[in-house]
């Protein structure tokens, strides 16, 4: 079949590919990155590309029409997911549908632990063998071991044991071992190498990759790496890629493979800043949610998202990288720490072992806000665990001018009197759309000027320049198209803070019915930690005015950064994590929300600003009072 030419202005990248595909397909086979947040589908609208011959592509189809207005229409807008071309073609994409770098936490708290990773190195000097001595080579290996270790026992992996006469002979019987969990020989190497032994612990989040290089002779990290998730072009959340990957076969080997290309994209980056080569990372510890652990190891995931949302395995897994597709060592192992449930997986524990949130002696409450966000309720006597399906709002999706932490996202706003807006931007230039974090200011701060009531509504008011009818319903302008870099205004939608309360009553509904659960109620909690990314970046006054989280004390508030990474980082140099790691996985309930009999009723009081009984966030009456909102 003859192919076509697509150039990709303004980075001038072409591709030839088949005809019949689509602009966003061969945007993802050329590696230009689109924003694709559906998966294309043509629901988000967000793959915005421009074409100036009308006639080189398909029809515009009706999802073009729901999400491109007229005059976008008139100026050769498309969305790349519906257009095919019909021979070469030249596409312009614009500022708004180019992914930026994102900005990405690679560092969190992480309570001290005793090192002692699962793999070392012994420095050994054998005995030459003689016609007086014909000890069998692995025998004598064994022999050498210093009885304090206790190893005698040591089994060796096979394709090591197949060179092994040749690398005793050559190094004059001055060798290095690396030994596995006590338990075997992976690796022999000539002379001291007791200084090269490295490992590398992974974050694989549904949006971005992070990895820690780590040295395991002090426990350190030596650098970081890290990349937006590859599978983003594939759909923004995990529900999106599992019906990718439900397709076909070779739609899950795809996700797979890019997933394992990012990791090692990440171990590549690390290793090079490092000045480390590779072959020397012998131990990797990957945590991530549950579907993004199924997806990594290839295994079938589409279980994990129907009903009752079964995941395949649960223990910890133990797997040579060679056969995996990770790129370290030859000999190395990739262990997947243990996950909780089909929505709560191996990055939520993760979280649980850097905050030693099972050691508390007072009732706290732990919040990975995301695409999914977990949440843990207790205390070293027992903790209870949910997955609040929060939705994709926060990463943008589904939100107008919505879009990830990179720069150009406007990440914190206030209104000021006058209804100006006052913003800062990621990288301290021009905004070209809302993140997560403004999102949660925006609708508190509209909510406190009595831009909107309690129920998200806009209250007309015509003393407001800001507030006007778009294209096809309400919006408040937040900056102005001569402010923006794309040179529209960017502004929020009815629809749009929609999708921010249900979001946000997702999560509140996960920590009310957990504190229900634990018999807990606001003032018991001593302290509430927020992790990851996003929860890092909230201001969390303005959280609890939006009634996202319990109303609590500031002072009891911690942002706790990228836990999930120093969680595998822990398991990585300590065996005593690790298996804590896998205690925690069995020992801690999971709710499930959807079981419990007031679960529709918490999410529809939560809709509300801040929630339906005020009496659960008494410290934002004060601008109920003052804007008259009931």
């Amino acid at each position: 079949m003859a192919s076509i030419t697509v150039t990709f202005n303004p980075i001038g990248r072409e591709v030839k590919v088949t005809r019949g595909i689509s602009i966003l397909d061969a945007a993802i086979e050329v590696g230009v990155p689109l924003r694709a947040e559906c998966g294309g589908n043509g629901i988000c609208g967000k793959c915005k590309v421009i074409i100036h011959e009308k006639n080189a592509a398909n029809g515009i189809r009706d999802a073009e029409r729901k999400h491109l207005s007229p005059r976008e229409l008139v100026s050769g807008y498309r969305l790349a997911c519906q257009t095919i071309p019909k021979r070469d073609i030249d596409i312009l994409i614009p500022r708004e549908t180019m992914i930026e770098e994102r900005k990405i936490l690679v560092h969190g708290i992480a309570k001290k632990t005793t090192l002692d990773p699962t793999v070392r190195k012994l420095h050994l000097k054998l005995n030459k063998p003689s016609l007086s001595d014909v000890t069998p080579d692995f025998q004598r290996l064994q022999q050498t071991l210093p009885d304090s270790c206790k190893l005698q026992d040591l089994s060796i992996d096979y394709t090591v044991l197949r060179e092994l006469p040749d690398i005793l002979r050559e190094a004059g019987w001055d060798i290095t071992v690396t030994i596995w969990d006590d338990e075997r020989i992976i690796d022999v190497q000539p002379g001291d190498a007791t200084r090269e032994l490295y490992g590398f612990a992974v974050d694989i989040g549904t949006s971005k990759i992070v990895g820690h290089l780590v040295d395991l002779n002090t426990g350190k990290t030596v650098e970081t790496g890290r990349i937006e998730n590859p599978q983003v072009s594939y759909g923004a959340d995990i529900i999106t890629r599992i019906a990718f990957a439900m397709e076909s076969e070779t739609n899950r080997k795809t996700l797979k493979k890019v997933v394992l290309d990012g990791i090692n994209s990440v171990l590549a980056q690390a290793c090079a800043k490092a000045e480390v080569n590779s072959d020397h990372v012998y131990a990797t510890v990957l945590v991530g949610n549950t579907v993004m652990h199924h997806l990594c190891l290839g295994i079938q995931s589409k279980f994990t998202g129907l009903s009752p949302y079964v995941p395949a395995v649960k223990s910890q897994l133990n797997i040579s990288t060679a056969e995996l597709g990770i790129k370290t060592n030859l000999h190395g192992i990739a262990t997947f720490l243990p996950i909780i449930a089909g929505f709560v997986g191996a990055d939520a524990l993760a979280d649980v072992i850097a905050t030693e949130f099972d050691e508390l002696k007072k009732t706290s409450m732990l919040v990975d806000i995301g695409t999914n966000t977990e949440v843990f309720v207790g205390d070293f006597e027992g903790m209870v665990a949910c997955s609040c399906a929060s939705g994709p709002a926060f990463e943008g999706a589904r939100i107008k001018h919505g879009m990830k932490a990179e720069k150009g996202a406007i990440e914190s706003l206030q209104i000021k009197p006058g209804f100006e807006v006052e913003f800062t931007t990621i990288g301290d230039v021009r905004p070209k759309g809302l993140c997560g974090s403004a999102m949660i200011d925006l609708v508190a701060e509209m909510f406190k000027f009595r831009i909107i009531d309690s129920k998200g509504r806009f209250i007309p008011d015509e003393s407001n320049p800001r507030l006007r009818k778009g294209d096809q319903q309400k919006e408040f302008v937040v900056a102005w198209a001569e402010e923006t870099s794309t040179k529209k205004d960017i502004a929020i939608t009815q629809k749009d803070i929609g999708e921010i309360q249900l979001a946000k009553a997702a999560i509140f509904t996960g920590c009310s019915l957990l504190m229900k659960t634990q018999n807990a109620v606001r003032k018991d909690l001593d302290h509430i930690f927020l992790a990851g990314t996003f929860g890092s970046y909230i201001n969390p006054e303005n959280a609890k005015i939006l009634g996202l989280i319990p109303d609590v004390p500031t002072k009891r508030i911690e942002f706790v950064g990228n836990t999930a990474i120093m969680g595998a980082k822990m398991a990585l140099v300590s065996k005593k994590a690790m298996k804590t790691a896998e205690k925690l996985s069995r020992e801690i309930r999971y709710l499930e929300l959807a079981t419990v009999p007031e679960f529709s009723r918490e999410l529809t009081d939560a809709m509300f600003i801040p929630h339906k009984d005020l009496k659960k966030f008494p410290s934002v009456t004060k601008y109920i009072d003052k804007v008259g909102n009931t």
